[in-house]
């Protein structure tokens, strides 16, 4: 199926490793010009770029602290400038710092919020401002089954992950009406490389919560959002994909 995305440029936010590399090199695998953010895998980002620029493709890395919107801003137009062009943001950064809340300590609270929702939020308006004039683009917001659910013991991340559903809803609505599509998707247990370091007590649990027996692999992820990203998904907006192999069932 063509996708048409080819030569169309993206911003995808936390791409140097796991979920958010597999999505750079699937955009890419279509044509894409992809430029990563990262916040400290430097190898990782070049290796991605590398990735990337084998498509014949252009591959741009930014090491840029999301829940700074002045790096935002920054980054969208680099972008704009070096690619000629921006049509797609994939918001994928996050963080977790779990304890169960009679412990948890406001700094902890704080870094997941200002990472996982003001980082959204700072890309998500950096983007906005320029398909809007532009009068189309596409967003993705990568959240989790457990912004949906709550998960114990994260009640920071959970409160991100939701806000991010929230906020892609309302900016929907917003955007409409310039031709912007917004979208989120929710991966439940993802085999990342942070992943394969939970305990197998828990990756087990994660199994046995979906209908599939089985954890999705980072391109499961990567591929749903690739399609939201096209114009094959141009009747969809403001919707929630669950990407979890019934996990949240």
């Amino acid at each position: 199926m063509d996708l048409r995305l080819k030569d169309k440029g993206a911003i995808v936010t936390g791409g140097s490793i796991g979920i958010g590399a597999s999505i750079a090199v699937a955009l890419a695998r279509e044509g894409v010009n992809v430029a990563i953010n990262y916040r400290q895998h430097d190898a990782e980002a070049k290796k991605v770029v590398k990735e990337i620029e084998e498509f014949g493709v252009k591959g741009l890395a930014v090491k840029a602290d999301v829940s700074s919107t002045k790096d935002a801003q920054k980054m969208v137009d680099t972008v704009v400038q070096v690619f000629g062009r921006l049509d797609i943001l994939v918001c994928n950064a996050g963080i977790t710092w779990d304890g169960v809340i009679w412990k948890m300590t406001e700094e902890q609270w704080d870094k997941v919020i200002n990472v996982n929702l003001k980082g959204y939020f700072n890309y998500n308006k950096a983007a906005a401002a320029h398909f809007k004039e532009q009068k189309g683009g596409k967003i993705v917001n990568i959240s989790s089954i457990n912004g949906l659910r709550g998960k114990f013991a994260q009640v920071n991340y959970s409160a991100s992950k939701g806000g991010e559903i929230a906020m892609s809803k309302a900016l929907a609505k917003e955007l409409g009406k310039f031709n912007v599509n917004v979208n989120v998707v929710a991966p439940g247990m993802v085999m990342t490389d942070m992943a394969q370091k939970i305990p197998p007590e828990f990756v087990n649990k994660a199994i046995d919560e979906t209908v599939l027996g089985r954890i999705a692999a980072p391109e499961d992820v990567a591929d749903a959002v690739v399609f939201l990203c096209s114009d094959r998904a141009r009747h969809i907006t403001g919707e929630v994909i669950k990407v979890d192999g019934g996990q949240y069932i």
